[in-house]
C-alpha cells in the first residue's frame, strides 16, 4: 500500500466519522424537539379535557398511536434491510476501491454513535 492509498483511506475514515457525528448529533436534537412538541400537544389535550372544553377518546388515541408506531417500525425495518442489501460501488476498477466502503461505513457508524450520545 503506497502513501496515496493510505491518505485516501485516512481521509475517508476521518470524513466518514465527522459526517456520522454530525448526523447523529442533529438527529438526536431533532428527536428531542419532536418529543417536546408531542408532549406539549398531549398536555394541551389533557388540559382542554380537564376544563371540559374538549372531549378526548383516549382509547381511540391509543389505538391510532399504536398503528402509527407499528407502521414506523415496519418502515424502519424495511429501510434497514434495503441498506443492508445495497452494494457499495457499482463498477470498481481497482481491487482497492471495493474495500473503500468498509472504512467509510464503519467510521460513519462510529461517528453516528458518538454524535448521538453527545447530542
Amino acid at each position: 500500500m503506497n502513501i496515496e492509498n493510505l491518505s485516501s483511506v485516512l481521509t475517508t475514515i476521518g470524513g466518514g466519522f465527522f459526517a456520522g457525528a454530525l448526523i447523529g448529533f442533529a438527529l438526536k436534537k431533532a428527536l428531542k424537539i419532536l418529543a417536546v412538541v408531542v408532549g406539549l400537544f398531549f398536555a394541551a389535550l389533557a388540559y382542554l379535557q380537564y376544563q371540559q372544553i374538549l372531549s378526548v377518546n383516549w382509547d381511540k388515541v391509543q389505538t391510532k398511536s399504536e398503528g402509527a408506531i407499528a407502521m414506523l417500525t415496519n418502515a424502519t425495518t424495511q429501510i434497514s434491510n434495503n441498506v443492508g442489501n445495497a452494494t457499495g460501488t457499482s463498477h470498481p476498477t481497482h481491487a482497492f476501491e471495493t474495500s473503500l466502503g468498509i472504512p467509510l461505513t464503519g467510521s460513519m457508524a462510529m461517528g453516528f454513535a458518538v454524535g448521538f450520545m453527545k447530542g
